[in-house]
């Protein structure tokens, strides 16, 4: 995100947290300031999984997919998308922990 946008969402939820602007309008400002969409290649997930020292299996059970789907996007049959994409991002910035259940 840009530093001119940046400031403009601080502003944003200044101003909320003042009652100034409403949970709607907040909504639209956080919606527009969410990072692009990453597209993910068939190395990128095999890079992530290998970082978290785990198999195949247990990325799937902890990206809630089947084990043939992460076996198909290390081999490039298929691209994660939606969920499982936005998933994959959180594991590759944060680690494979911010998933697991407490």
């Amino acid at each position: 995100m840009s530093r001119i946008l940046d400031n403009v969402h601080a502003a944003a939820k200044r101003l909320h947290g003042k009652g100034r602007i409403d949970d709607l309008t907040m909504w639209e400002f956080d919606s527009l300031c969410l990072p692009p969409k990453r597209t993910f290649t068939a190395e990128d997930v095999q890079r992530i999984r290998a970082s978290a020292r785990v198999s195949q299996s247990v990325f799937a059970a902890f990206l809630g997919v089947g084990k043939t789907t992460v076996a198909q996007w290390e081999q490039g049959v298929k691209k994660p998308s939606g969920s499982a994409a936005k998933l994959l991002d959180l594991v590759d910035r944060k680690g494979i922990g911010t998933l697991a259940a407490e």
